[in-house]
């Protein structure tokens, strides 16, 4: 059993399956659920029935599946009071637009939504849908009224749909989803050890513009910074992330600065500063970038191109020095040789308190990877973080952090 999810043995999950196109990976999500060691009971809408069907989640599940509050059988004893007092966790995966809706709205109509407002068990809600529907007002005030009722939110997460367009809307996967749910239910006995702090994360890469078809870039996801993001406000903290060009969902209860160039970067990380209690630079900010940008493409020649550079500002230099500086200033170094050298070189020449090291080129790690592997160094002492989910080292290098603050 994987390390955290163990939190979820001998919990009750009631599942939820509305009627979206991910209802398939609800199969899966009740096996893991159960090799967490959680107990599930399922209960489908009526639209989840024409993409999965109940006999297939019975069956892995080991209990019958609920559809309708006009079951007789089970209505004979209040069946659906009696099941919303079972669970010890309600999760809604998938959540479509509409089930958000009324879930907001308090609609009790189905045997679904007439649980989540019967039980007293903590709820969560994995949303799936076109990333239009994710991104209409109407479905993010439906959201943000969750969120003030104390719903957990699980994602969604961003890449291709079943549209065929790409974007924020598609449903955590399974693993993913098990994980949120253990962390969840740390939370609740986890003191928030940056309550009170206000941490500042940058993360992805820069896109510096050649012409108006092409740019230098780098191959950063975002991943790392924004698991920071994500540890952080988890861990109690105000958190501000600002995020190069990356196709990544906004972690809960972040706020958040979208850039595309180094100088966009550097010009929102100063101005958003002061008053922080920590910066983490994660972002991989181009150290160069044309001197000019062309106003039309540049079209191709019979012989070579030379392209000029010239340098950016070092925004995590800058950071590091400002007049407002935060008390703690976290930067990150992607090598691909010499890894302790140059990292503990950068350590010292951008006046840092600690810089988070890895070694690029490892199978499985590193860019637009779920797992990583790094070390943290810092004077007078070193931390190694072995290969593991972003989320849980960014729960490590928050927990450094909290203790570093806490020094003073």
């Amino acid at each position: 059993m994987e390390r955290g999810v163990a939190a979820l043995h001998g919990e009750r999950i009631l599942l939820g399956v509305s009627g979206g196109i991910a209802a398939y990976k609800s199969a899966d999500l009740v096996r893991r659920l159960r090799e967490a060691g959680a107990e599930v009971r399922v209960v489908m809408t009526e639209g989840a029935a024409h993409f999965i069907t109940a006999t297939t989640l019975q069956a892995l599940s080991g209990h019958p599946v609920r559809t309708s509050l006009w079951d007789e059988s089970a209505e004979a004893a209040m069946g659906h009071i009696e099941l919303a007092r079972w669970a010890t966790r309600v999760l809604v995966a998938p959540a479509t637009a509409d089930m958000l809706a009324r879930l907001a709205q308090g609609r009790a109509d189905d045997l679904l939504s007439t649980l989540c407002l019967a039980t007293e068990a903590p709820l969560a809600v994995a949303p799936a849908m076109n990333r239009v529907m994710w991104a209409n007002a109407a479905t993010q005030a439906n959201v943000a009224t969750l969120r003030q009722r104390g719903v957990a939110v699980f994602g969604p997460g961003a890449g291709e749909q079943a549209c065929g367009e790409t974007g924020e809307g598609r449903m955590r996967e399974p693993t993913e989803l098990v994980a949120d749910l253990a962390e969840a239910l740390a939370e609740g006995t986890t003191p928030k050890r940056l309550a009170g702090r206000r941490v500042l994360v940058s993360a992805g890469p820069t896109f510096e513009d050649i012409d108006p078809v092409r740019f230098v870039g780098n191959r950063s996801s975002g991943r790392m910074g924004f698991a920071v993001a994500e540890a952080a406000v988890r861990a109690g903290a105000e958190v501000t992330l600002v995020a190069g060009p990356v196709k990544l969902a906004t972690p809960a209860g972040v706020r958040r600065i979208d850039v595309r160039s180094a100088a966009e970067m550097h010009t929102a990380v100063l101005a958003a500063l002061p008053g922080n209690d920590a910066y983490v630079g994660a972002a991989a900010v181009a150290d160069y970038r044309p001197a000019e940008v062309a106003g039309q493409k540049i079209k191709k020649g019979a012989g070579p191109m030379t392209l000029l550079l010239e340098r950016t500002a070092d925004v995590l230099a800058e950071v590091a020095v400002h007049a407002q500086r935060p008390r703690c200033v976290m930067g990150f170094a992607a090598e691909t040789h010499d890894v302790e050298a140059y990292a503990r070189g950068k350590l010292a020449a951008k006046k840092l308190d600690a810089i988070a090291a890895n070694q690029v080129g490892v199978p499985g790690c590193g860019f637009d990877a779920d797992e990583n592997a790094l070390t943290l160094f810092w004077n007078g002492g070193e931390k190694t973080f072995a290969t593991a989910r972003k989320a849980d080292i960014a729960r490590g290098l928050v927990d450094w952090i909290a203790d570093w603050l806490g020094r003073a």
